[in-house]
């Protein structure tokens, strides 16, 4: 089982439900693994893990990261070229017809900070740098940038950094407000299949959970995808199942069905039940 986190496996109060850890428990007890597949940068990841007793590979940063929980070491990792990101922003932001976007971005592993412009958000988390002038954001090596408008829908800003940026970068859209530009090549995805070749599973032993566009690569490559009750559209339509949102406990409605034998009338894969090769 391969979760997203946030939209996901977490509730809005970004807990997990104590119905949600049993499912899970489960689950592992079964024969399966869980996986964690998320757009949050390890370090980010670390207090979940700890709150949870997550143990294992995660993929973190949207796929830039495999990252080894139990040892807290990052195994992999990808860097976005600062100039191109750069680059990107500004054309960007000319073919929106000179919208201002306010920026974040995610600094180098191990740190991994998250760093952002003064008015990217309302409040500003514990944790979190600001600088004064955009400029400062390519101080150092990245590993993503973060774009939003207020304004505009995100629908519109994704598609336009898509397209500017073409082959150079992956863009995804990861939450409400937020459009991530990333390394090419950069996926959910790509990151769970290098997660899969050294644990041993594929697509079609895997049934995956997310809530955003940036999951549709990682439902896209399981061989079952689950998505929640609050996805995106988008997800919904190449979802093999819309489950309960996260916060109805909507992972643990399907794995309780899976393992526990409560049958809803939902039909999957054999190869996705079979508790010695269900993986993530």
């Amino acid at each position: 089982m391969a979760t997203d986190l946030d939209g996901t496996l977490l509730r809005s109060d970004r807990t997990v439900s104590t119905r949600t850890r049993a499912a899970l428990a489960l689950a592992v007890g079964a024969g399966a693994r869980h996986l964690v597949v998320t757009g949050r940068s390890a370090a980010s990841c670390r207090p979940v893990f700890t709150a949870i007793g997550y143990q294992g590979l995660a993929v973190c940063g949207q796929g830039a990261q495999l990252y080894d929980a139990t040892a807290d070491r990052i195994l992999t990792s990808a860097a976005l070229d600062r100039g191109l990101a750069r680059s990107v922003v500004d054309r960007t932001e000319e073919a929106l017809g000179g919208a201002r976007l306010e920026l974040a971005v995610v600094t180098a592993a191990p740190v991994n900070r998250f760093v952002v412009t003064p008015n990217f958000a309302d409040t500003v988390r514990p944790g979190w740098g600001t600088v004064r002038h955009r400029d400062e954001l390519w101080a150092g090596p990245i590993e993503k940038v973060l774009l939003r408008h207020r304004e505009l829908p995100d629908e519109v800003v994704a598609a336009t950094a898509r397209r500017i940026g073409g082959a150079e970068v992956s863009v995804t859209h990861s939450e409400k407000g937020l459009i991530e530009v990333l390394p090419a090549g950069t996926t959910k995805a790509s990151g769970l299949q290098k997660a899969a070749e050294r644990l041993g599973f594929g697509p079609s032993e895997t049934v995956a959970f997310g809530d955003m566009p940036n999951d549709i690569p990682l439902l896209t490559w399981a061989g079952y995808g689950v998505a929640m009750g609050n996805a995106h559209p988008d997800l919904r339509d190449v979802a093999h199942e819309v489950a309960p949102c996260n916060d109805e406990d909507g992972v643990a409605v399907v794995l309780e069905r899976l393992f526990a034998g409560r049958d809803d009338g939902v039909a999957v894969p054999d190869a996705v039940v079979a508790p010695r090769t269900l993986a993530g």
